[in-house]
């Protein structure tokens, strides 16, 4: 048996436990990885509360976590490229709030030694989500982009990958975030009412492209006036907004769809460069995931929430 954190209902953070699971065997093209650290998302919190329970079905007991880092503990048949002991990063095939996990090796990366666990586990959803979401908004050197939620644990990944990119960056934060965003190349301005008067003001040749992470319909609305139209805006986080204003919900789902080994070597070769910084709003110990998903959930995060074990 291996520990865990799992919940066997819907319901608040309090649905979480310590719970003993069998050790994970690894299938063929699988990995077992013995965890260091697990990311924290948003999508943890609704599929605990079963708010996402039509797209992300579980079964109970279920042990949540979509990504973590941590070393090969054991290789499943047909497995070639990783060896015992090797440092690795990526989604999580069984759920990351475990000391074991699987993970399929063909999306798992290794992890440089000037990567912290913590950083690692931190990378995975958030490069593959604004790697995505820049390739479908086809944004380029020269044009302006406003990133929504943009010091959050995906926004500040995708400030950072579209400012490289030669991108000007307007990103949409509370105010005791703005200096962060600053850091980070990106421009700042405050959401809310008036929004779309103020971001007018600091880009007066217009808005390009939009990439939602907050979920606020207002949000959306306001970035298809400001682009002058829906082509070019794309959220992850509300599919009923998306529809009703006919702007692209990308989740990431579907086959041939994974692009998080690329994203990772694009995320490392910036981070070898000095020019990416993943920022870790704060870390639990396993056993404390519930107070990590409140915090989750309050909003206001800097960067990325993560457990350790």
């Amino acid at each position: 048996m291996t520990k865990s954190i799992a919940f066997t209902e819907y319901g608040s953070a309090d649905v979480l436990h310590a719970q003993d699971i069998d050790v994970p065997e690894p299938a063929p093209g699988q990995v077992r990885i013995a965890v260091r650290a697990a990311g924290v998302n948003p999508l943890d919190c609704k599929i605990r509360s079963g708010l996402a329970k039509d797209a992300f079905p579980v079964e109970f007991p279920h042990v949540p976590g979509l990504e973590g880092a941590g070393v090969v503990d054991a290789l499943g048949e047909g497995v070639t490229g990783f060896t015992l002991g090797e440092p690795v990063f990526g989604p999580t095939a069984t759920g990351s709030y475990a000391e074991l996990a699987l993970g399929d090796a063909a999306k798992l990366t290794l992890k440089p030694d000037t990567l912290g666990w913590e950083q690692a586990a931190a990378l995975p959803v958030a490069a593959e989500t604004s790697h995505r979401a820049l390739g479908l908004l086809g944004v380029r050197s020269g044009e302006t982009l406003l990133v929504h939620a943009a010091s959050g644990g995906v926004g500040h990944i995708a400030v950072q990958l579209a400012v490289a990119r030669g991108v000007k960056v307007i990103g949409t934060a509370s105010e005791r975030n703005h200096e962060f965003l600053r850091s980070l190349g990106a421009v700042p301005v405050l959401y809310g009412d008036g929004l779309v008067e103020r971001v007018r003001a600091v880009a007066p040749d217009g808005v390009d492209a939009a990439f939602d992470l907050s979920g606020q319909s207002e949000a959306i609305a306001a970035s298809v006036e400001l682009t002058g139209g829906k082509d070019r805006v794309v959220t992850i986080a509300n599919p009923v907004a998306a529809a009703e204003y006919g702007v692209q919900f990308s989740s990431g789902g579907g086959p041939g769809a994974y692009l998080g080994v690329e994203a990772a070597t694009e995320a490392l070769a910036l981070y070898a460069a000095g020019k990416l910084t993943v920022r870790i709003h704060r870390t639990y110990p396993l056993a404390e995931a519930a107070q990590a998903h409140r915090e989750s959930e309050a909003g206001h995060v800097t960067g990325k929430i993560v457990l350790t074990v």
